[in-house]
């Protein structure tokens, strides 16, 4: 039965939440070889294993130069997994230079207007027990009178 190129691409299935044609579903399971022209099919893997991804813990890596790849969540990461783990780490400072960890607390240093509302929170206000959060606003905390904020670390002093 021959079937036409068209009709496959035409033909969608559900994959992990993804809509994919026929031949994508095929082209996950293929995976090509850098020192052998052949594919290599993912039930033959057993010379060539590669991890799997840590992302989403599909079996369907490959290997782009120095780097690995998963085709269904496209993420990328190298060879030596040291490296990775370094990345993670974000030493926050407040404007002296400081670092600022979780708990401290901060003074600030500058009036600041908060937004959607006429209140400011003055100079000289003590802020205690921040939470460093990831984004452009550094810390989040709570502010007696005004309640819940995020603060960004350049308007803060340790102390």
């Amino acid at each position: 039965m021959a079937v036409c190129l068209s009709q496959l691409l035409r033909q969608t299935h559900r994959y992990r939440g993804q809509a994919r044609s026929y031949i994508d579903l095929r082209a996950l399971r293929i995976q090509k070889n850098p020192y052998n022209p052949a594919p290599i099919h993912s039930d033959a893997r057993s010379a060539v294993s590669l991890p799997p991804c840590p992302k989403c813990n599909s079996e369907y890596t490959y290997e782009d130069g120095a780097q690995r790849v998963c085709p269904e969540c496209a993420h990328e990461w190298s060879a030596d997994g040291a490296a990775d783990a370094g990345d993670d780490v974000k030493i926050i400072k407040d404007a002296v230079g400081n670092t600022l960890q979780d708990g401290d607390t901060v003074t600030v240093i500058k009036d600041l207007k908060v937004k959607g509302s006429s209140l400011v929170v003055k100079v000289g206000t003590k802020v205690k027990n921040i939470r460093l959060v990831d984004g452009d606003h550094d810390i989040d905390c709570k502010i007696d009178g005004i309640g819940a904020m995020k603060l960004k670390s350049e308007f803060v002093k340790k102390g």
